[in-house]
Order: C-alpha cells, then sequence, then structure tokens
C-alpha cells in the first residue's frame, strides 16, 4: 500500500493526470476507508483530501463524479553505482575527455558579424 511520503500518479479514464505527493493517510469513520491528504504536484500546487478504500490506496480503480481514477505508486529509480574503487570507470572518462578537448574549435562570432 502506498503511505506517507510515497509519490503516486493519477490517472484520469486511463490517462496520466497528475503527480502528487501523500502527506497524510488518517482513519475515517467506516472500517477499511481513511482521508488521505494528497499535494497535487502542479502549478500551482494544490492541497485535496480524498476519502479512499484502503485497496483504492493500493491501486485498484475507482469512480469520481462517475469518471475511473486510479493511484499508481511511482517507483524512484534507483542511483546509479558509484564508481569503481580499482579506477576502471576512471579510464573511460579520461578517453571522453581527450577526445573532447583534441578536437574542439573556437568561432569567434564577433569576426563573422565584421564580414
Amino acid at each position: 500500500m502506498a503511505t506517507v511520503n510515497d509519490l503516486v500518479l493519477i490517472y484520469f479514464e486511463d490517462k496520466p493526470l497528475s503527480f502528487a505527493r501523500i502527506e497524510e493517510i488518517l482513519p475515517d469513520a467506516k472500517p477499511n476507508w481513511y482521508h488521505v491528504k494528497l499535494l497535487l504536484l502542479q502549478i500551482p500546487p494544490q492541497v485535496v483530501t480524498w476519502i479512499l478504500r484502503d485497496v483504492y490506496i493500493d491501486g485498484a480503480e475507482f469512480t469520481m463524479n462517475e469518471k475511473r481514477m486510479r493511484l499508481d505508486k511511482v517507483v524512484v529509480p534507483e542511483e546509479p553505482p558509484p564508481p569503481d574503487p580499482d579506477g576502471k570507470d576512471q579510464k573511460d572518462d579520461e578517453d571522453k575527455s581527450d577526445k573532447k578537448t583534441g578536437t574542439a574549435k573556437v568561432i569567434s562570432l564577433k569576426d563573422i558579424k565584421k564580414q
């Protein structure tokens, strides 16, 4: 289940609508229902509170005003691994920097404008 501080993508009629961050999940008076406070990540940002069942927070489809909606938890991609301590990645970087510095030519736009 998505929890507080998780990012979700809100789908409206099977089309991505907006990203949101779950700010708070509080229980409702009805069992298995929750008040879900969402920060909509749009311009301007907006805070809304939806009353949802636990399965809807998990990604099951529901309706609002007879329109199909769904929350999909965003999985944050993993960071690239740190460089190898044996220097293999460093050699690759050195090769790339040699290629960049050896063939560059500076063209003065000021000189072109005079002609």
